[in-house]
């Protein structure tokens, strides 16, 4: 689960800054308040992007400045009843960044869509907020100076900073002049309108077998965190997740049918049953995350 996977890395950076001499942390020098992973991950972010502290948010030790000693003190005050039941994002986070446009995504973009049905616009989008194919097939709402419009995250963006887009060049000149070229813009994760009435899918990779399977999840209402299958003795093994926008299963998942569990970036689970195993053809499921 994420917040395993974070506090791994929070526990690794905290040894690394234990090697370079950090002062320790006394329980008196503790901040009184309590954060929560998702707290601290954030704040690790915020150091990443902006190394010189120009803005001080969680300046915990009030020397002027956001380092790893304020971000020590944060994990030292980890509220961690609340790390199972982290998310990436509470529902309808604004993010915001710059557009671009370009004419591909709609055939052979990162996310392995392909047929991606002309009745969506589409979007590439920058590699931070992609995160491995997190975002992949995920539909945003993207505002700019003339108006709204909704996108399918069908590619990636990997030159553009963290919260841009490169939108279809058709859906540009819908949110702003085309002559401008490059423009700011807000946007948010909104349900995927297709999914209001109808099922998850799943599609098999090419060359998927009963020893070697990839799993793609589609039509899911909002981006996937964690794709697992149900064992025989009845607990649940997650598949790690592709650049590709695949769940492995490297050494196969058998002959099916299966039981995935499916959990998106809010947290929301729904497991769906009896799902075969048909590397020819997209099966579809019978369940949907809820809104």
């Amino acid at each position: 689960m994420k917040a395993r996977k974070y506090a791994a890395l929070l526990s690794a950076v905290m040894l690394a800054a234990a090697a370079d001499s950090m002062p320790a942390v006394s329980a008196e020098e503790a901040p009184s308040m309590r954060f929560t992973l998702a707290d601290a991950v954030r704040l690790f972010r915020y150091m990443a992007e902006c190394p010189d502290g120009d803005a001080v948010p969680c300046d915990l030790d009030a020397d002027g400045a956001v380092t790893l000693l304020d971000w020590r003190l944060m994990v030292q005050s980890l509220d961690t009843a609340e790390e199972e039941t982290w998310i990436l994002e509470p529902k309808g986070t604004v993010h915001t960044g710059e557009a671009t446009f370009y004419g591909g995504g709609y055939e052979g973009g990162c996310a392995m869509l392909d047929p991606v049905s002309t009745d969506h616009w589409i979007t590439a989008m920058n590699i931070f907020d992609y995160n491995t194919a997190e975002l992949a097939g995920a539909y945003l709402e993207v505002t700019g100076e003339l108006g709204t419009i909704n996108v399918l995250v069908t590619d990636l963006l990997p030159e553009g900073k963290k919260g841009d887009l490169d939108l279809y060049v058709d859906a540009f000149p819908l949110i702003a002049p085309a002559e401008k070229g490059r423009v700011p813009v807000s946007w948010k994760i909104i349900p995927l309108d297709t999914a209001e009435n109808a099922p998850m899918q799943y599609r098999y990779k090419e060359g998927s077998s009963p020893y070697w399977c990839g799993v793609q999840v589609l039509n899911h209402r909002y981006p996937i965190e964690t794709l697992e299958v149900r064992n025989a003795d009845g607990t649940f093994t997650a598949l790690p997740r592709q650049n590709y926008n695949y769940f492995l299963a490297e050494s196969g998942l058998g002959e099916g049918p299966f039981t995935f569990r499916i959990t998106d970036i809010y947290g929301q689970s729904v497991i769906d049953e009896n799902i075969p195993f048909t590397p020819d053809e997209t099966q579809t499921g019978s369940a949907q995350l809820p809104l």
